[in-house]
């Protein structure tokens, strides 16, 4: 596999690690945008990627996951106490297995999270408003060099 399907691979590899490391948190986890949603549930929803190549030398590439974490219908007090729960806990997960992509790569270098009150699949016919958060990864390799 090339290195986004190993980020992507990676992505799923640690939510379903969370979520048997925690039981009843993710009720699904998908490697992209799911055809029907069942909160709570989580899949990869874009990937962007930037590379740099320094002359002959090794080409840097970071690749950045938008991951779409869905706790509810709505933001109600349970919700965002869940929600808060289930951010947090992924990024410790994510923190203590950085390497989820390969030996020679790092998941999170970067780490940021966005709530989304009002969140609706565009993809989905008359799909209901769910309470969502982005978390985005962000993955590192170095072709042609050592991290």
């Amino acid at each position: 596999m090339g290195f986004r399907a190993d980020m992507r691979a990676a992505a799923v590899t640690l939510l379903n690690g969370y979520k048997a490391a925690n039981d009843g948190a993710l009720a699904q986890v998908y490697p992209g945008r799911p055809g029907s949603i069942y909160p709570p549930c989580a899949f990869v929803d874009l990937i962007n990627e930037t590379g740099t190549s320094y002359g002959a030398g090794p080409t840097q590439i970071v690749p950045s996951l938008e991951i779409i974490l869905i706790q509810g219908l709505f933001d109600s007090k349970d919700a965002v106490e869940q929600q808060d729960e289930l951010v947090d806990g992924f990024r410790s997960y994510v923190r203590a297995n950085i390497h989820a992509s390969g030996a020679s790569t790092l998941v999170a270098q970067s780490f940021s999270a966005s709530d989304i009150p009002n969140y609706q699949p565009d993809w989905i016919p008359d799909a209901p408003i769910y309470y969502a958060t982005r978390v985005t990864l962000e993955g590192l390799k170095l072709e042609g060099g050592t991290i």
